[in-house]
């Protein structure tokens, strides 16, 4: 039974070896372990700090780019319907332009064609006028061989004109 009940000598050396040994701890090796676990706890902390410090540092960074997406999409619609504006000027201003071009070619072609048909009727005119010459030429120098013939043709043409 000494095994439950020790011995009064024994319980004396184990409980001054277990008071050296806690003084000795606690002069010696609590400071610089307390110390570390401190220290651990502080790096553990400003590690968390500075996760969430990132944290926070990603969810700005985010919303900046959002901001700038938005912005960026903003400013392509803009630009896009700026083209779009300029494009379809471009295209009325061309239309204009070939609308114009083909009107004063169709005047340009209208007048050669009256400039045309002018000449071909003054051309005509002389044509006829000229057989008509040549027809009254050989008539009149058929029917006026005679004397007498040239002296009525004169008549009629004096009375004619007084009439007229």
């Amino acid at each position: 039974m000494n095994l439950v009940t020790p011995e009064f000598g024994l319980l004396f050396w184990q409980i001054l070896i277990f008071g050296i040994v806690l003084f000795l701890l606690s002069k010696f090796a609590w400071k610089p372990i307390v110390t570390a676990l401190e220290e651990r706890e502080n790096t553990i902390a400003d590690a968390l700090g500075a996760a969430e410090k990132a944290k926070e540092e990603m969810k700005n960074l985010q919303a900046s780019n959002e901001k700038l997406l938005q912005e960026a999409r903003l400013e392509r619609d803009k630009i896009l319907k700026e083209a779009q504006v300029t494009a379809s000027g471009l295209i009325s201003e061309a239309k204009d332009k070939a609308s114009a071009e083909a009107n004063r070619l169709v005047d340009n072609a209208r007048v050669a064609i009256q400039s045309e048909k002018a000449a071909a009727l003054a051309e005509v005119k002389n044509t006829a006028a000229s057989l008509a010459l040549e027809i009254a030429e050989k008539v009149i120098r058929k029917n006026l061989s005679s004397d007498g013939a040239q002296k009525t043709l004169v008549d009629e043409f004096i009375k004619e004109s007084k009439l007229n």
